[in-house]
């Protein structure tokens, strides 16, 4: 009963011990205390309980009571970190047990060997044990065995088998009343379809075993330790993070098990390590190394080395003793039959190569590269980066970039699963090193056009449309109405000076349920085969118009120049300059948005002009005079590209990919080319839309109280063309809750994802909403970048605060444009050459950037 229903397990227990029971019932009472204070509360408490249990089955004289009593200390105590007196007891226990109680004896000897990773004693335990306990008809017991086997054979990379044992398990389970245990095996599962590869079901399954325990009122540690891992696979480290580091204060204060707080220490080390702060993780590495040696648990041990070695090799060190520990740490991991030996072996042949000890290098390389052909998505990453590694060692260009594409078709085969754009944009950062070695292998074979193909086979899947719509998903929709109606009270208070940190506190919980149920979202539509083809690109682009596409080789800018027939590139300048004079021309252009900064023009324009030479060098001089587009890499996204001398009298269009720029140009506008004008509330400016209003007569025309999410996106869903003035906000925690403010509350990057078809043009006239966040290795996340993939062929929005009625005259000259059959990227040019030629006039016009192709 204290796995079908804890909570009354107890209470019965203790009501037992409170009715002067014979020592047999009382053992079983202890017993039961003993257990619920072991997984959910006290574990001195709980040895406490086990002990006296296992002296009243003595005093009984019942042999298979008391055998039964010593294999629940025996897990107690290894629990807490007494490995050798617990595998003694659990020996006694075996030897006094027969039969049934034996092979229940045996389970929990093997579940002990799983906890100190020794698993192949712990699975022949449970081999001996599963065929006794099927003999004697014990339904429970059997699937607890089953459930048990499928978890080691997960630790050894069997990943078939341990499916095969969760699916007879589940079939079992059903057949009980054992509702903990059915949860537990959800929970497995959803480790099972983490190890391989399926992190949206993984999700799924965790939170519909999280929704089962919170029914039964248990506490969910080995649910969160296991959320953690998948939220590191899914890129998500801050979040893992912060619930290991939660979950390690909860155990601390309810006294819990020692062995779980080394395996959270190692999560929480792993993913500091992945968030960017080393020490952090060297040092939470360092405290989990001690404990895992301390409680005799080599397995956990060898893993916690590897990411202390990780750790300090991020942290700048790298020494021979390194590249030593780090193969020993691989072939004890190898030994143990463990995924994670060509990791350390990878990092091994690493810092060989940092060191110039090619040949110690080429050796661990192989080694890892072994595992390029089987195991999860990420496993076979690991081996064709080092495989790729390898080549560039041996000087081998062919052979580093044959590597680094298989290795990103295997990312695309993985991240084709993730239906969340956050996931898949996060995902991209685990091809970020085969990208970076294919790249400088082409840099020395001095091939523009196969670099240029590089560059977008890297930026690809990045920008690939999200591929699920939301709107099945009933309590998603009601987490984002909720989000809505809270983030609307939230502004509202913050404006009369009313306290609000209640409502900040229910805003961010159901951003964190949004975000968790967005995760779960699997991809169902097919991929997009095609490849990038140059001569399209081209031929697309014809006499007059260049494409500017940047890559970042080794910290410089390159430019790849594309236009009349071929592609040509150029050395610009180095990437950490670029972005210390993109900010100084951000804060610039803040400023300038008030009357009293026009003094700061001439700095404004001088950032520029650096910022030109340092971007785009001698390219400049090769543009011609028609029509640019430009590539930027992602943490140049931000820069006001018509603020550059060479480009401000320009045709201009940003892309996220010359490949997005393509699909742009081939999206037909919606034959209805209904128009949509929307006005938020609160707004000082904005004037133009009534002014529009009039313009198109048969506009739709939303405003003030009439603008509220759920309208504006069903007129949105379709449109030719829609121009949405509102207040923006940019997330930099979260770009995908960056928001325009309605009438109800903020319309977010999710709410548009939930569109059968994006609006062809969109205009957004509001402050900084053309702002993302970087996620992964070259992706972006934010308001404006979450719409070019869903359909949108052009955009227009600003990268920084702008003046109100500057905006207002630019935005009517705009519509002038397009009015007369221009583009957009055409009507940005002429409406910012309409305006007054003032500070405040200027720079908003600088602000305002053509996104995507039309």
């Amino acid at each position: 009963m204290v796995f079908a229903d804890p909570n009354a397990a107890l209470a019965q227990a203790q009501a037992v011990l409170m009715s002067d029971p014979p020592p047999l019932h009382a053992s079983v009472a202890h017993q039961v205390i003993g257990i619920w204070q072991r997984d959910w509360g006290d574990l001195r408490l709980a040895l406490q309980h086990l002990r006296r249990a296992s002296s009243l089955a003595a005093r009984a004289k019942a042999p298979d009571r008391e055998a039964d009593t010593l294999a629940t200390l025996g897990v107690g105590l290894v629990h807490a970190g007494r490995t050798q007196q617990a595998l003694k007891i659990l020996e006694q226990a075996v030897e006094r047990g027969t039969g049934h109680t034996r092979a229940r004896v045996l389970y929990r000897r093997a579940y002990v060997g799983w906890v100190l990773g020794r698993h192949v004693e712990a699975l022949e335990d449970i081999r001996r044990a599963i065929p006794l306990l099927r003999q004697a008809g014990d339904t429970i017991w059997t699937a607890r065995a089953l459930t048990l086997r499928a978890t080691i054979h997960l630790a050894l990379g069997a990943v078939d088998r341990a499916d095969a044992d969760f699916t007879a398990a589940e079939r079992l389970w059903d057949t009980t009343g054992q509702d903990h245990d059915k949860a537990d095996v959800v929970e497995s599962r959803g480790l099972a379809a983490f190890r391989s590869g399926d992190v949206p079901l993984a999700l799924r399954l965790l939170a519909e075993a999280q929704e089962q325990y919170a029914r039964l009122g248990t506490p969910t540690l080995m649910l969160s330790m296991r959320r953690c891992e998948v939220l590191l696979a899914a890129g998500l480290a801050p979040e893992a993070l912060a619930e290991a580091d939660a979950a390690i204060a909860v155990l601390e204060r309810s006294g819990g098990q020692p062995t779980r707080k080394a395996e959270l220490l190692l999560i929480a080390a792993r993913a500091a390590l992945q968030a960017g702060d080393p020490h952090a993780a060297s040092a939470r590495a360092a405290v989990a190394v001690r404990l895992f040696a301390r409680q005799r648990r080599a397995w956990w041990e060898a893993h916690a080395r590897l990411t202390q070695i990780e750790a300090r090799a991020a942290c700048g060190w790298q020494t021979s003793r390194m590249v030593k520990d780090a193969a020993a740490v691989g072939d004890r991991l190898a030994a143990f039959g463990a995924p994670a030996a060509p990791e350390a072996w990878l990092l091994a042949g690493r810092i060989a190569l940092a060191l110039g000890r090619t040949a110690d290098a080429q050796r661990h390389l192989s080694a890892a590269a072994r595992s390029r052909h089987s195991g999860p998505p990420l496993a076979r990453m690991t081996g064709w980066t080092a495989r790729a590694m390898a080549a560039q060692a041996a000087g081998s260009g062919p052979g580093v970039l044959a590597a680094c594409r298989r290795g990103l078709d295997v990312l695309d085969e993985y991240r084709l699963t993730l239906g969340a754009s956050e996931l898949r944009a996060r995902a991209t950062k685990r091809g970020a090193e085969l990208a970076a070695l294919a790249q400088q292998a082409l840099l020395a074979s001095s091939s523009p056009r196969r670099l240029l193909e590089w560059s977008e086979r890297c930026r690809a899947t990045t920008l690939s449309p999200p591929p699920t719509r939301p709107p099945a998903d009933p309590v998603l929709q009601s987490s984002l109405t909720a989000f809505r109606e809270i983030a609307a009270r939230a502004e509202a208070a913050r404006r009369d000076g009313r306290p609000v940190p209640a409502l900040e506190r229910d805003q961010r919980l159901l951003e964190r349920d949004i975000r968790s149920r967005t995760v779960h979202l699997r991809r169902e539509a097919a991929p997009d085969t095609s490849r990038f083809d140059p001569a399209q690109l081209l031929q697309e682009l014809g006499d007059d118009t260049r494409l500017l596409e940047l890559i970042v080789v080794n910290g410089q800018v390159q430019v790849l120049l594309c236009g009349q027939g071929r592609v040509r590139r150029f050395d610009a300048g180095l990437l950490t300059d670029a972005e210390k004079e993109a900010k100084l021309v951000q804060d610039g252009l803040r400023q300038l948005a008030h009357p009293g900064g026009q003094a700061r023009l001439p700095m404004v324009q001088a950032a520029g002009r650096r910022l030109e030479e340092i971007l785009l060098g001698s390219a400049t001089a090769h543009l011609g005079s028609g029509p640019v587009v430009v590539v930027p890499p992602v943490r140049l996204h931000r820069v006001p590209w018509a603020l550059l001398p060479t480009l401000q009298d320009r045709v201009l269009t940003v892309s996220p990919s010359a490949s997005s720029w393509l699909r742009g140009r081939a999206i037909a506008p919606p034959p209805a080319g209904r128009h949509v004008l929307v006005r938020g509330p609160g707004l000082s400016g904005g004037m133009e839309v009534t002014e529009l209003a009039d313009r198109y007569g048969s506009a739709i025309l939303l405003e003030d109280d009439h603008a509220r999410v759920p309208r504006v996106l069903e007129e949105l869903d379709g449109a030719a063309l829609a121009h949405i003035c509102a207040q923006g906000a940019f997330r930099v925690d979260s770009p995908l809750f960056s928001s325009l403010r309605m009438a109800d509350g903020p319309l977010i990057a999710h709410d548009f994802e939930r569109l059968s078809r994006s609006p062809y043009r969109i205009i957004l006239s509001s402050c900084d909403v053309a702002r993302s966040g970087t996620a992964g290795a070259d992706a972006i996340l934010g308001l404006a970048a979450a719409l070019l993939p869903l359909g949108t062929a052009g955009l227009v929005a600003s990268s920084a605060p702008v003046n109100d009625e500057a905006a207002v005259h630019l935005m009517l000259a705009l519509h002038e444009g397009l009015a007369a059959g221009l583009s957009l990227a055409e009507a940005l040019r002429d409406a910012r050459a309409a305006l007054p030629d003032d500070a405040i006039h200027r720079a908003t016009g600088w602000a305002f950037t053509a996104f995507g192709a039309m």
